[in-house]
């Protein structure tokens, strides 16, 4: 019976089919593409143009912001805008707070 383990013990691992080295290397690099296109690429974009948005406040402009406040802003500094939501109430938020600036008239509406 021991002739028969030596034998098998001999032979040594079976030998691995050919040509799927690479496979699981190229499905993680195509699965790390596509989250890129679809996640941080889009994320990267939204920045910039908020970035942009913040960049470009001025006086006077009708804003939304993150909270939800409407207002014109009265005074623009390099970290805080002055935005007058109210007659004689005016609150100071952070630039990047600001999430839209909204067409000229837009309070009137409200």
């Amino acid at each position: 019976m021991s002739f028969l383990i030596s034998d098998a013990l001999a032979e040594g691992p079976a030998a691995a089919p050919p040509g799927g080295e690479g496979l699981p290397l190229i499905f993680l690099i195509g699965m790390f593409v596509i989250l890129y296109f679809f996640m941080i690429r889009p994320q990267v974009k939204r920045q910039k143009e908020h970035k942009k948005l913040v960049d470009s406040l001025k006086k006077g402009d009708e804003v939304q912001t993150m909270g939800g406040l409407v207002g014109k802003i009265t005074d623009v500094s390099e970290n805080f805008v002055k935005v007058e939501i109210a007659d004689n109430t005016v609150v100071a938020v952070r630039r990047n707070a600001v999430e839209a600036v909204l067409p000229k008239g837009s309070l009137k509406e409200i």
